[in-house]
């Protein structure tokens, strides 16, 4: 008899949405007038109308990246938020939306590649396999979510890159803009906002790149027009607001290492059983959820992501 074994992340069938209810609610949701939208989800309608690559979304979903807890509702996904380019508090979602300028905005693929790229956004778009996954994502402050982000994979980026063979990590830096972003004025934080990945994770298949978010592009706040998604490590290695990658045979120092190598390390792989220094990793909050839920190593997605650190035993993997 064929025993199914379900996989850490997934949910049993019996507390799974509907996929009819799933997909009805994305048309419903795409067919609302749009002063409806901009009313019930703050500036998410207008940056989908003013955004041309609005037309685009939702993308098709890849049912392999399936989640155990429901969807966090979009308003509140959307307006929770750590963007510190314009503020440390977690309502900078207004001040984002209003400063962000989404157009032109270029990305660059440098370093040991074999032909430095710029190329603007949509342009890049056009290039890409889009798709939408439904992922968890856990920040270091204990709190998580559950969104669906749409993209494509970060090894169709580097494949397009064509890194040369030396190249062993991927550094990705966010736009410098201090009229744009003010707190970048902050001269105690080492601008731009600087992360890295090794090759192997940057190739990895979670590893996304999010240009979309609830079937429409990626809002200003959350890390319009690209950002980083690699659901098993820290939230605050998914860098915001790309315009770089460069490939390099150096390890990046990346943006909170800098600042506290002590309590924010390179690898920021979740895990329960490794404490910040200030508080617990045991547990998260679950926005819009009443209580917290136990914490899970790599965030749940060990059976993709733990046989990247099989050789690491003996580095600090995890802050």
């Amino acid at each position: 008899m064929l025993i199914k074994r379900p996989k850490g992340w997934e949910l049993p069938e019996r507390a799974a949405t509907p996929e009819a209810i799933y997909h009805g609610r994305r048309t419903f949701l795409a067919g609302l007038p749009a002063m409806l939208l901009a009313t019930q989800l703050p500036g998410i309608a207008r940056a989908a109308d003013a955004d041309p690559s609005a037309a685009l979304y939702p993308v098709k979903p890849n049912p392999k990246y399936g989640l155990d807890r429901p969807i966090t509702p979009e308003k509140l996904a959307t307006t929770y938020n750590n963007f510190y380019e314009f503020g440390s508090h977690k309502e900078i979602w207004r001040e984002a939306q209003d400063r962000l300028k989404l157009r032109p905005w270029t990305v660059k693929l440098d370093g040991m590649v074999e032909k430095p790229i710029e190329i603007g956004f949509d342009d890049l778009l056009k290039q890409m396999p889009l798709e939408e996954r439904l992922y968890r994502h856990r920040c270091v402050e204990a709190w998580s979510m559950a969104v669906p982000w749409s993209g494509f994979p970060l090894a169709a980026l580097v494949a397009f890159a064509k890194p040369l063979g030396g190249a062993k990590y991927v550094e990705m830096k966010t736009f410098m803009d201090v009229k744009m972003a003010p707190a970048q004025r902050q001269s105690w934080y080492p601008w731009p906002y600087t992360e890295g990945l090794t090759i192997e994770e940057a190739t990895n298949e979670l590893a996304f790149i999010a240009t979309g978010l609830y079937g429409k592009p990626i809002p200003a706040q959350s890390g319009a027009p690209l950002r980083l998604a690699v659901p098993w490590k820290y939230g605050f290695k998914s860098v915001k607001s790309i315009v770089s990658f460069s490939f390099t045979d150096k390890r990046p120092k990346t943006f909170w290492e800098e600042i506290q190598g002590r309590e924010y390390g390179f690898w920021a792989n979740v895990n329960p059983e490794v404490p910040h220094p200030r508080w617990s990793q045991a547990t998260e909050r679950v926005l819009g959820a009443m209580e917290r839920v136990p914490t899970q190593i790599y965030n749940g997605y060990g059976e993709y992501v733990a046989g990247l650190y099989a050789d690491k035993k003996g580095e600090k993997l995890f802050m």
